[in-house]
């Protein structure tokens, strides 16, 4: 005789992250159904099984992204599966499966009057279910890969400039530093790069014959090698 075995219920959460007014933000909306209902919440549904388009978790992440942010990100990784029978009373055991996304503000302005909210993730209300500590483990995943990686870029327009990238990299660690320590660190070089060439020694960040104008001399423009990104080991 075969055992049956009750399955747990299945999601799939997204800490959503963005930069406003330099610092970290996640995007929430509020709960329209039980349970939690009418609580600030993160972005997240249940998995399709009978769904053919739905492949992996992954495309789960992205289908509740589109459907209630009207949104594809750019960066899109798991975090970590959170799962247990306090996370919610009501259904028993349950299975969360949380991603991070970064996206830039310009791409979520247009979402924000209608069904988006956004917290200082070191400030934080009340969450919904263990949605708070999604948001810590998130922040701590994107802090640490930031410290040795590329990955603020995707927090930035499809072309910037390096002193933007410099200081979407303050934002994210909440403290300044020198123009000099910075690109010591990325192993930048600007001086003799040329269009189309890595200003970084990891070949992600690219050079584009593009400028942006200013006060001073032009900025020249850089966009972001995504095969370079995933050809990286630490990635």
């Amino acid at each position: 005789m075969v055992r049956q075995f009750q399955k747990p219920d299945v999601s799939v959460d997204v800490v959503l992250l963005t930069l406003i007014d330099g610092a970290l933000h996640v995007a929430t909306h509020v709960r329209a159904n039980a349970p939690e209902k009418g609580k600030t919440a993160l972005i997240g549904g249940y998995v399709h099984v009978d769904d053919v388009n739905e492949q992996n978790v992954e495309d789960t992440a992205y289908r509740v992204l589109r459907e209630k942010a009207g949104l594809r990100p750019r960066y899109l990784e798991q975090l970590k599966t959170f799962s247990g029978r306090r996370r919610d009373p009501t259904r028993g055991f349950t299975v969360a499966i949380s991603h991070v996304a970064l996206v830039p503000y310009e791409e979520l302005a247009a979402e924000r009057a209608q069904v988006l909210s956004f917290y200082d993730v070191d400030a934080l209300p009340e969450l919904a279910f263990d949605h708070k500590e999604q948001v810590a483990e998130a922040v701590t995943r994107v802090r640490n890969k930031s410290s040795y990686s590329t990955l603020p870029c995707w927090l930035l327009p499809e072309k910037f400039t390096l002193t933007q990238l410099q200081r979407t990299y303050e934002q994210i660690f909440g403290e300044s530093v020198s123009r000099g320590t910075f690109r010591t660190r990325l192993g930048l070089r600007v001086e003799d790069v040329q269009a189309g060439e890595a200003a970084d020694e990891a070949g992600v960040i690219i050079a584009t014959d593009e400028f942006q104008g200013g006060a001073q001399r032009p900025a020249r423009l850089f966009r972001v090698d995504q095969l370079g990104l995933y050809r990286r080991a630490s990635w």
